[in-house]
């Protein structure tokens, strides 16, 4: 494996290279894929350092836990495996969505999760959202007593408010929390990253290059991507909003240029930089189903921008027109 630097999540998690892999588009959301492609892009992370592989059970209905299962019963003293549950997807309409935390739900998950992955111990096994009629210590206590029994290894929180984070903490150590944080996503920075901070629980930032939009793979979601590409759905990738942000991109465009390096690559070294602004551990886990991407998104963990260009880039988040999702009740945003 190349040399990438390491570090923990949370005080007692496991350690990963810090920059992870985010799998979900392998097999669900961004339309077509190459498996073939996709498979060669697990191989390739891991020989660039990547260790920590990021999937969820409602990826696909669990076809994306099949998918990379192969991979990581091949690999599986060299990673550091994470999946979710959940979010409850419904077969008959896929824009419909609904949340379930209560102990019966997360055990009948993980058993789901382990028979996909071939795999007798999840690492890293996440509540995917935040059932607000379920109180957050009867869900962490259910996730704990599979610590306990052996089933799984390290606790995960995704979309969680920094008051929930810490009642959460307080019933068995979280090693890290999931959350979408990026050059034009930031809301996580009010409660959440500094009670991770504090607590000593890592950060894992999903969509850090804003799903594609910050690369400027494209500009108008609606005009560019297939019928079945979930990033039609939400609002600052269509329309007018679209519009409105692609011209936030000219900060990041001029530091690219100026270094000689990509757009995708000054958005994640401006998230890995997060851990030293911050003061906890950052693994970024962008997606791909390429090998030249992984390549060049790993490159991001060697630039370290300077304060002049983090000046630059500082003010885009405040203008970004459109919200990350049509219904921002189903993260954590609402209920800060």
């Amino acid at each position: 494996m190349s040399e990438m630097a390491a570090v923990r999540l949370g005080t007692d998690g496991p350690e990963v290279g810090v920059q992870g892999l985010g799998c979900m588009g392998m097999s669900f959301a961004y339309g077509p894929t190459d498996a073939d492609a996709a498979r060669a892009t697990l191989e390739r992370a891991l020989e660039l350092g990547v260790t920590l592989y990021d999937t969820a059970d409602m990826y696909g209905f669990g076809e994306n836990e099949k998918f990379i299962a192969p991979f990581v019963q091949a690999h599986r003293e060299d990673i550091v495996l994470a999946t979710k549950f959940g979010i409850v997807l419904d077969r008959d309409d896929p824009a419909k969505r609904g949340i379930r935390n209560d102990r019966a739900y997360v055990r009948e998950c993980v058993e789901g999760s382990l028979r996909r992955l071939g795999v007798d111990c999840i690492d890293l096994y996440y509540m995917h959202r935040r059932d607000v009629n379920v109180p957050i210590e009867e869900s962490v206590g259910a996730m704990a007593e599979l610590v306990a029994e052996g089933k799984v290894k390290h606790l995960g929180l995704s979309e969680v408010t920094g008051p929930e984070l810490a009642a959460a903490h307080a019933v068995h150590p979280i090693a890290a929390v999931q959350s979408e944080w990026s050059v034009f996503s930031r809301d996580v920075e009010a409660a959440v990253v500094p009670t991770a901070a504090r607590l000593g629980v890592g950060f894992v930032p999903y969509s850090p290059l804003g799903r594609g939009f910050l690369t400027g793979a494209f500009v108008n979601a609606g005009a560019e991507l297939g019928a079945d590409d979930f990033r039609r759905t939400l609002p600052r990738f269509n329309g007018e909003n679209a519009a409105v942000n692609a011209a936030l991109l000219e900060p990041l465009r001029a530091v690219a240029s100026a270094r000689g390096v990509t757009l995708g690559q000054v958005a994640l070294a401006w998230v890995q930089q997060r851990a030293a602004v911050h003061g906890l551990a950052v693994v970024p886990i962008p997606g791909t189903r390429k090998t030249a991407r992984v390549e060049e998104n790993t490159g991001a963990t060697r630039i370290t921008l300077s304060e002049e260009e983090l000046a630059l880039l500082e003010p885009i988040a405040g203008k970004v027109a459109g919200g990350r999702y049509a219904d921002m009740a189903f993260t954590s945003a609402g209920r800060e």
